[in-house]
């Protein structure tokens, strides 16, 4: 099956889930969660330094991973061009798929604008290193590129799941709870943005199995978060896997098994072709490896 094929079987499914989310979407705005009384212009001849940092009564105090963590979690927002771009090219900009991504869009947009204001109020981040790390990653415009339709759903459910867990995760660690808070919000609505592509996934699954599986195949083994185009992203990557913030065990815990074994129920899909079932046997050996070298590293960390 083709990916216009697909799209086009999927539509129905694709309008219910939109009304769905429609129906359980909260409206929220940015400004009223942005702490700027807290703010004050800054001196461009001035170096940003981390006792800058106004994090209210919690004071200046964030561990440089968490920071780093905030620093990814808006580089990646701000690629919102590319990730449409691509969406729209693979499901179309018409009926349900088209509804919902320029929805989806507007949603990640709120996600940038609240991010960027309280990282500028309280002055988390380095606003310099910030911005020229912004139009680095804009003007590279690397984004993950899905070879067809099919892997894009396994990949883009997964993906807003393991961005939920970075915000979430680096909110806990935050010493502001303005800062948790925005965090937190921010994960609630990636959550919706999961359930939504996994249960297009989910309804891939019953209209060809053995495509879906082998996009799986192909999601599960070259799954990487966007911000490969991010400044210094191999060290801060490290640095946020250290604190516990996103790992390979967290990836395995709670991104792979809980949508390959329990919602998408892989074991038990039938029907599939012999490539497929191929591919079936490899994302279980992947998935395994994964949970072993995750464990390992984690055991690392904690005896270091």
């Amino acid at each position: 099956m083709n990916d216009l094929t697909l799209i086009a079987e999927l539509e129905p499914v694709a309008e219910k889930l939109l009304e769905r989310h429609m129906g359980v979407a909260k409206e929220w705005f940015p400004h009223e969660m942005v702490p700027y009384s807290r703010g004050k212009d800054f001196d461009p001849n001035h170096q940003w330094v981390p006792e800058d940092a106004d994090f209210g009564d919690a004071g200046s105090d964030i561990d440089e991973a968490v920071r780093g963590a905030l620093y990814f979690n808006l580089l990646t927002e701000d690629n919102l061009p590319y990730y449409f771009r691509d969406i729209d090219r693979l499901f179309g900009n018409d009926t349900a798929f088209g509804a919902w991504a320029r929805n989806w869009t507007a949603e990640e947009g709120r996600h940038s604008i609240v991010m960027r204001d309280y990282f500028t109020v309280t002055r988390a981040v380095d606003p310099v290193q910030l911005e020229r790390a912004r139009m680095i990653q804009v003007r590279s415009g690397q984004v993950p590129a899905p070879l067809d339709a099919f892997e894009a759903l396994s990949y883009v459910s997964m993906q807003e799941l393991a961005t939920r867990i970075s915000h979430r995760n680096t909110g806990k660690f935050m010493t502001d709870p303005v800062g948790t808070d925005i965090m937190s919000r921010v994960g609630n609505d990636e959550n919706l943005h999961y359930l939504f592509y996994r249960d297009l996934t989910a309804a891939a699954f019953e209209i060809d199995p053995s495509a879906t599986v082998l996009g799986l195949d192909r999601a599960v083994s070259t799954f990487a978060m966007p911000g490969l185009g991010i400044p210094d992203f191999d060290r801060i990557s490290k640095a946020v896997a250290k604190v516990g913030i996103y790992d390979l065990l967290i990836h395995h815990d709670q991104i792979l098994e809980p949508c390959i074994r329990r919602h998408w129920k892989l074991e038990e899909v039938t029907g599939l072709s012999d490539e497929a079932e191929r591919a079936r046997e490899n994302i279980f050996k992947q998935m395994a490896r994964t949970q072993k070298v995750g464990k390992r590293l984690a055991g690392d960390r904690v005896n270091a």
